[in-house]
């Protein structure tokens, strides 16, 4: 199994990264780690490049996420949330996906390569609400061409920070050992999911 991880976080070892290495500890087959901060990518410039050509006319470490999108199993959508929202270098990232809209509107090629499976992770410490941020994920999901198996959500960060949040923590180690398997099972109703639309 191949997971590709967008990590949203600013802090290298912060709430997002204490659940995140649960996740990896467990994880299965060959992982791949972009940083919406750290990994070197622009945001698109709508420059229309392609409206009429496949692929970003960016050349920098989007092109090798491009790849990965095509060929991987899974996808991992990891954030603190800014204001209930993923933070806005993780959006600037998902900006990127541009093309793929373009692709699939302009020229009918699917969203991004075959089909995959996908988990959430949300930390966060102030009173807002994660739906924002979950909305935002979905879409997320669908440029990836992902269909998220379950999430992984920390809110009481100020309080109680990640790596001493039990239950986030098992649920990032089941989740790992769900997308570890060929084909994970849905996760029932009951399981505490929010929802993705």
């Amino acid at each position: 199994m191949k997971t590709l991880i967008f990590n949203g976080s600013p802090r290298r070892n912060g709430d997002t990264a204490c659940l995140l290495r649960e996740m990896k500890s467990v994880l299965a087959g060959e992982v791949m780690e972009v940083s919406a901060y750290y990994g070197g990518i622009s945001p698109c410039v709508d420059c229309r490049h392609c409206w009429k050509d496949d692929g970003c006319a960016i050349n920098d470490g989007m092109q090798a996420v491009y790849r990965a999108m095509e060929e991987y199993d899974n996808i991992v959508v990891a954030s603190p949330l800014h204001f209930s929202e993923l933070t806005g270098p993780l959006m600037s990232l998902a900006g990127r996906f541009q093309c793929l809209y373009a692709g699939k509107r302009f020229r009918g090629r699917p969203y991004g390569g075959k089909k995959k499976h996908g988990v959430l992770i949300l930390t966060g410490g102030g009173d807002g609400s994660p739906e924002p941020a979950v909305r935002w994920a979905n879409r997320f999901f669908r440029f990836a061409n992902a269909e998220c198996v379950g999430s992984v959500l920390s809110l009481h960060t100020d309080d109680v920070p990640a790596c001493r949040d039990e239950v986030a923590k098992a649920r990032a180690r089941e989740l790992a050992w769900e997308l570890n398997a060929p084909s994970p099972p849905t996760p029932p109703p009951s399981s505490g999911i929010i929802p993705l639309e």
